[in-house]
């Protein structure tokens, strides 16, 4: 990703251009496919599924990151905290706006530097990889907590028990030491309000989901939209997620109280054939049984779209 600085048209006076501000550096422009710069150039990249900008705890860039997998539908994003806390302790500590796309993660991480010796690191860069080893080992059903942070050597701040409590149910999820069991991340919370939102893992298994059924149905586009093709997609979407809810991914005793699909001529009235349009309404359980996150999915000649 090109974050790089402008450079001045002339060496001073009318033609020189004033050096680009830090948040507009990582945000970037967009001058089409090929030419973005910044952050939206990973607009041109199609297999990101985390973004994170470590270090950088500017309110204007962590928007723009949390915008952008808005945005972009299937990211999520990895904020960091502020290094040092100002006055008035944990209870001060700022928070990015309110998101189901976005996790933030307190405090940063100390590591050994063989040059610079033990320096503070922000927590972003240890979550990601976090993120790929428990999605590689467990599956992206599994909350990415209790998990060690290889390499961490120390903390900026130690959490207690009481800062934990405070800390949690704001969504800002504590990195803690414990007595033989190490330097963990304890805590898997999104900065959503939004209570069906409120766990990493919760919201980064319906971005795979949905992705995932965005993709395995563009074939329908330009069959015939019927209650044959409704069939189909309803066999092939149960069998996708029945095997997901064999995997542990999705809670219930029986795959009819993890999830449902609906792909029939309620959900296809005429006027959404007459659109060109075939919605199928989707289902599923992560964490209770009987309370269903629904989110409805489209397919049609300029592409998918996913609705919650």
């Amino acid at each position: 990703v090109n974050v790089g600085t402008m450079e001045a048209a002339g060496k001073g006076g009318k033609d020189a251009k004033k050096p680009a501000s830090k948040a507009a550096l990582y945000i970037g422009s967009d001058n089409g496919p090929g030419t973005r710069t910044g952050l939206k150039a990973l607009e041109d990249v199609d297999d990101v599924n985390v973004v994170c900008a470590p270090g950088q705890t500017d309110p204007v860039i962590q928007d723009a990151v949390l915008s952008h997998c808005e945005n972009m539908r299937y990211r999520f994003a990895i904020l960091d905290s502020p290094e040092v806390i100002e006055k008035g302790g944990v209870d001060k500590l700022p928070k990015p706006r309110d998101s189901k796309y976005g996790a933030y993660y307190f405090p940063w991480v100390e590591v050994y530097d063989p040059f610079k010796g033990n320096i503070f690191m922000p927590p972003s860069g240890y979550l990601a990889g976090i993120f790929a080893r428990s999605d590689g080992e467990r599956g992206v059903h599994k909350a990415p907590a209790n998990e060690v942070v290889r390499g961490a050597i120390g903390l900026r701040y130690n959490i207690t028990r009481g800062e934990q409590d405070l800390l949690n149910p704001k969504g800002i999820n504590c990195i803690r030491e414990f007595p033989n069991r190490g330097i963990r991340v304890w805590g898997a919370r999104t900065i959503s309000s939004d209570a069906s939102w409120r766990y990493v893992n919760v919201r980064r298994l319906f971005n795979m989901v949905e992705q995932s059924i965005e993709l395995g149905t563009q074939w329908v586009v330009f069959e015939p939209n019927d209650q044959r093709l409704w069939k189909r997609v309803t066999r092939d979407i149960g069998a996708f997620l029945l095997r997901l809810w064999r995997q542990g991914a999705l809670f219930g005793q029986s795959p009819e109280e993890a999830f449902y699909v609906k792909c029939d001529a309620e959900t296809n009235p005429p006027e959404v054939i007459d659109a060109g349009q075939m919605i199928c309404e989707i289902g599923m359980c992560p964490v209770k049984p009987a309370e269903f996150v629904i989110f409805r999915i489209g397919q049609m000649p300029a592409g998918g779209d996913v609705s919650e």
